[in-house]
């Protein structure tokens, strides 16, 4: 069922528990997403990159049904839009969601931003993810996963001054692949979710390859909401470097995104927290059809 991110996410903040939000491009990659969430009773999030289609409204057109017709709760999210109109593109296609990633902007500049699009979204029943504090780039660890941390006093202004729903911050991890080794500032993150409250969604960016101890100790602590893809990508193309034939390209990366998908559902907590009932749905399609 399509439910906003909101709805999800405040009952993972109560509950205490992560929920997985896989970046997808395509139906086969959010069918696979789906049907794993479907086996586990999992809630999810389909996260979707603008510049990761060519055409976000149709996309959405198509990821709306399919999420519809689930028997666990999805939201479709836009993630890190860049621009005005990106976000205004994804709430025209149907997500129920917005990330508006103002991050890089002075603290002034990234409130009055963020806030004019929550105004927008909210009038339209769509939540609201912004970041405070920068997420780098695994490749530059070095420099990016020390600097502009989320200052915990501050997070709790900025939600106060946006309306914002829930909050993406900057304990420590990376986008990409890490150079270097990842280190996640957990009194920081005490810290901030201490001071927004204890009933208020955190997002962690940069979730592939912070390390599985580092990712489930951040959901018994306040975490909600864990972005992933790179993960993603390396498990599906080591399952097509072991497919046993060729022409089984598409079962194979279907089956290197379940597998890895389904793991980080179980680490995270949230295995068995859907809150719908456990028919029809979309499970067991993909590869059933590709194979025959």
């Amino acid at each position: 069922m399509l439910v906003s991110m909101k709805e999800i996410l405040d009952r993972a903040s109560k509950e205490n528990y992560g929920v997985v939000a896989p970046n997808v491009c395509s139906e086969l990659d959010a069918r696979a997403v789906i049907e794993i969430a479907e086996e586990l009773r999992a809630p999810i999030i389909l996260d979707v990159a603008h510049g990761a289609t060519p055409d976000i409204k149709f996309l959405g057109s198509y990821l709306t049904i399919l999420a519809d017709k689930a028997n666990v709760p999805v939201a479709i999210n836009l993630d890190h839009g860049a621009t005005y109109e990106d976000a205004i593109d994804a709430i025209a296609a149907g997500f129920t969601s917005i990330m508006v990633d103002r991050s890089s902007l002075p603290y002034e500049e990234n409130v009055a931003q963020v806030k004019e699009l929550v105004k927008v979204a909210h009038a339209t029943g769509v939540s609201v993810e912004a970041e405070l504090g920068h997420v780098g780039q695994g490749d530059n660890y070095a420099v990016d996963g020390k600097q502009a941390l989320t200052d915990p006093a501050e997070a709790k202004k900025y939600i106060e001054e946006t309306g914002i729903d829930m909050l993406a911050v900057a304990v420590g991890t990376a986008h990409g692949e890490y150079i270097g080794t990842p280190h996640i500032d957990f009194d920081r993150l005490a810290a901030i979710k201490e001071a927004v409250g204890q009933d208020f969604p955190l997002v962690l960016h940069g979730g592939s390859g912070s390390g599985d101890e580092n990712l489930a100790k951040a959901c018994t602590m306040g975490i909600n909401k864990v972005n992933i893809y790179t993960d993603l990508a390396k498990a599906a193309v080591k399952k097509v470097k072991e497919m046993p034939k060729p022409g089984m390209i598409w079962p194979a990366i279907i089956s290197g995104i379940k597998e890895q998908i389904g793991y980080y559902i179980e680490l995270f907590g949230g295995k068995g927290k859907a809150w719908l009932p456990a028919d029809k749905g979309v499970s067991g399609k993909v590869i059933d059809l590709i194979e025959k």
